[in-house]
Order: structure tokens, then sequence, then C-alpha cells
């Protein structure tokens, strides 16, 4: 196999990786990887608004608004408007999100990146610039991607 194959193989087996572990995450909960990713953010932060559970996540603001308005129509989340302003929404899960929640298992991304995050240095540079060539070379540097690895739309 020539070198330009064995990194292709590599490329597809990402893919494969996340696209068998979104298939998981359906079967055993219901849920999409960035519904359960929504669903931690608010779970793991207390008075949390859209807006923040949209920058902890990479996401654009609509994005979560949609997805929230599934998770709360499977009665997972729950918006609660602040007594003193009441301009401000806060996000809370329900008690059957909770229960969803401690039984899913963790996201493809955050198995990475707890990985990641025990390399050395260096070794997270040249991982990161590999694949910055990588996606130079597939023209994908202009592509708009958050930080989750989930195959399929994102709404």
């Amino acid at each position: 196999m020539t070198r330009h194959d064995e990194v292709l193989v590599l490329i597809r087996r990402i893919i494969r990786a996340a696209d068998l572990r979104s298939k998981q995450l359906g079967k055993e909960t219901g849920l999409t990887a960035p519904q359960l990713l929504i669903l931690r953010s608010i779970g793991d932060s207390r008075n949390t608004t859209m807006s923040q559970v949209a920058q902890n996540i990479s996401l654009s603001q609509a994005t979560v608004t949609s997805i929230v308005d599934r998770l709360e129509k499977k009665s997972l989340v729950a918006r609660i408007r602040d007594s003193v302003d009441k301009r401000r929404i806060y996000l809370v899960l329900t008690d059957e999100g909770k229960e969803v929640l401690a039984g899913a298992p963790r996201p493809l991304q955050e198995l990475f990146t707890s990985r990641f995050d025990n390399l050395p240095e260096w070794e997270q540079y040249l991982i990161l610039a590999s694949l910055a060539k990588v996606a130079d070379m597939m023209d994908a540097t202009d592509i708009d991607a958050s930080p989750l690895l989930a195959v399929g739309s994102v709404t």
C-alpha cells in the first residue's frame, strides 16, 4: 500500500469511528452527539444560558437554540425565566435529562480530548500541524466546523 493510501485509510478510520460512536449514542440514548454535548454542558453548570452553552461547545446560538428546542420537547431540558430580570432565561436539566445523562456513554470528542491533553506539548503541535496540512490538501481549510466528532448535520 502506498503512503497516500495509508493516510486515506487512516482518515476513513477516523470518519468511521465518529460514525460508529454517533450510532452507538443514538441507540443507547436516543440522542445525537450534539444533543448529548448540550445536555452535558447544561448539567455541568448552574444557571447557564443559551449563549453560554453555545460558547462552551463552540456552536452558534441559533444551532444550540434549535437543539435545545428538541431536547425540551423530549422533556430533558427546561427553560427557567430569571425571577429578577425576566429577559434572562436559564437552561436546566429535568430529572429525566439527568437520568439520560447519567447513563450516556462519553462522546468521542471527550475521549479524544482527555487523551490528547495527556500528550506532550510537542506531540500536540505535531498532530495539529499535520492535520492542518491534511485539511489544506483536501481543500477543507475554509469549511466552517465545530469541534464535534459527529457524522451528519449538527441540527
